[in-house]
């Protein structure tokens, strides 16, 4: 580990310490003069460019931005129906495709974020999507339908597909045309693609029947190869093998999710060597607004950073350092070094996808789970929301006391409990 002077880039985008003469107190980070927009006052999903708060500055938002239906036909079975053999008949019909719900690599469901980007796709769409880890796998094969008439039929049951992209929604400065300073909802890191899908439907479609185009019931139907000569022969009651385009598509159901969390600590991955960081001179403390708490670094391995009082006996563990900082679109990315312990802040890589997952220090590498962005209040103001480049999740604390912890949340703390104060030492 090396300590340069101040990075030039730091100085001239994300501090301006100015001594305080008359009380001697900490100097804060300098963000500007103008006060932060309001808060957009309807209860709609935020849009890039709506207004947000100071409170908002550790949390973010899906957004959706693009969409796409589709009827798919997920289970399938021909079937030839003779005279003397209508009515009620109950066939079990094969997999022809899984639909699995995910949201970008995770198929659990179980964070704040995932709920709410498919919530806010259910809106998008129109549609009562699931809103919850399931795949069609699930659903029972069997359909049971009362036939009338002979013919050759398709049993099916398929549902609607839908697929699309989302984007993240961070709150942040942004200067205004006219050069004043306003906090927005920008698009930050973090995006991917999202699957879910409607209630399965069921039924029995025969070649000859008159059904609407680009439904679930004309996707059966075209699978019952109805201009196949073996079709139009005569052929006994029951199963009719399957065509080229009736084979599944993935016969193989989508593995079932894995989850658990602890309450223990968890253990941070070990690194050999210690990566050189350019850190800048100045040191922060990253406290809650108005009040005397802030970050602590542990000093056992297995402990995680908490909310400690800043004293004489702190031993530089409340004291961070800003290395390798970049900027980007207004957002600074920068590993966070602890002066006390010498290691950088990191998330778990074993605990990566976990909701309220600890924060803690390990020796430092280059390791995007070790880096963050900072988000920050318009200039003047010294808070700051903090996010883990890897995980995508913000930092923030269940409840204001002595020791509790530092933890990730997915959409952040929407009680403000995720807004800090970067202020150097």
């Amino acid at each position: 580990m090396r300590s340069t002077g101040p990075v030039s880039r730091i100085g001239r985008s994300l501090v301006a310490v100015t001594a305080t003469a008359a009380a001697g107190a900490v100097a804060a980070l300098s963000l500007g003069v103008s006060p932060a927009a309001a808060a957009p006052t309807d209860m709609t999903a935020p849009r890039p460019g709506d207004s947000c708060t100071t409170a908002d500055l550790g949390t973010r938002h899906p957004y959706i931005k693009t969409t796409e239906v589709s009827p798919t036909i997920t289970h399938f079975k021909g079937w030839y129906v003779t005279e003397g053999t209508t009515g009620q008949q109950t066939v079990s019909t094969d997999t022809t495709t899984v639909i699995a719900v995910s949201v970008g690599l995770n198929d659990t469901i179980e964070t704040s974020f995932a709920v709410e980007a498919l919530s806010n796709v259910k809106a998008t769409v129109g549609l009562d999507v699931k809103l919850e880890y399931t795949s069609t796998s699930k659903e029972s094969n069997s359909v049971t339908w009362n036939l009338t008439q002979p013919g050759y039929y398709g049993f099916y049951k398929g549902t609607k597909k839908v697929t699309g992209t989302y984007g993240s929604l961070n709150c942040n400065r942004a200067q205004q045309d006219d050069g004043r300073w306003a906090l927005e909802w920008t698009e930050g890191p973090g995006g991917g693609s999202f699957t879910t899908f409607t209630t399965l439907e069921e039924g029995a479609v025969r070649c000859q029947d008159s059904v609407p185009a680009d439904s679930i019931m004309a996707r059966a139907q075209a699978l019952l190869d109805c201009g196949s000569a073996a079709v139009k022969a005569d052929h006994p009651a029951g199963a009719v093998a399957q065509t080229v385009q009736q084979k599944p598509d993935r016969p193989a159901p989508h593995p079932a999710p894995t989850s658990g969390t602890s309450t223990e600590p968890p253990r941070a991955t070990g690194h050999s060597a210690r990566a050189a960081l350019d850190c800048s001179a100045e040191a922060y403390k990253i406290a809650v607004p108005g009040k005397p708490l802030s970050w602590g670094a542990p000093l056992l391995a297995d402990d995680g950073v908490r909310l400690r009082p800043s004293t004489i006996f702190s031993a530089h563990l409340d004291n961070w350092r800003l290395c390798n900082v970049t900027e980007r679109n207004g957002v600074i990315e920068a590993s966070l070094w602890n002066w006390g312990n010498g290691g950088c802040a990191t998330i778990a890589e074993q605990n990566a996808a976990t909701e309220r997952a600890l924060l803690m220090t390990v020796p430092c590498a280059e390791d995007d789970l070790q880096r963050f962005y900072i988000y920050r209040d318009v200039p003047g103001s010294s808070k700051i929301g903090v996010q883990n480049k890897y995980t995508g999740s913000m930092m923030g604390y269940d409840r204001y006391a002595d020791g509790e912890f530092i933890r990730q949340y997915s959409s952040g703390r929407q009680d403000g409990t995720g807004t800090f104060d970067l202020t150097g030492v």
